[in-house]
């Protein structure tokens, strides 16, 4: 039986199906098995991620758009409401933290997605 050929997915149909935690081959297996650990390889395709390393970047793309989704939030309430100190400890560090924990994962994907439609290799041995 011959294996089906198909042309790989462009950088930005691999980025998306990253983001949204799917294998950036087929877009059928899932890409991380655990909340960051990426699958050894594709359930459905067979393709190997286990090899791609995304390091620093998710972590630094999940600050820059939280903290520019929180801090001018934080602004303009209190610009606009100055609500008391107890509001702020309570609200703020909670949004942040939701929003870096629903983030981080598909900022990995994303990174993992493009590193893998690039052919990074991934590691320093490549």
């Amino acid at each position: 039986m011959i294996a089906e050929t198909r042309t790989a997915p462009s950088k930005f149909t691999a980025s998306l199906r990253g983001l949204i935690g799917a294998c950036p081959n087929c877009g059928q297996g899932r890409l991380l098995r655990n909340f960051l650990k990426p699958v050894d390889h594709c359930a459905v395709c067979g393709e190997a991620y286990g090899h791609l390393r995304a390091d620093d970047a998710p972590p630094w793309m999940t600050i820059l758009i939280v903290g520019h989704i929180v801090i001018p939030s934080l602004l303009a309430v209190e610009q606009s409401y100055e609500p008391p100190t107890w509001v702020h400890l309570a609200v703020w560090p909670l949004l942040t933290l939701l929003l870096t924990l629903i983030l981080l994962p598909r900022c990995k994907g994303l990174v993992l997605g493009l590193l893998w439609s690039t052919g990074a290799p991934g590691s320093e041995q490549g």
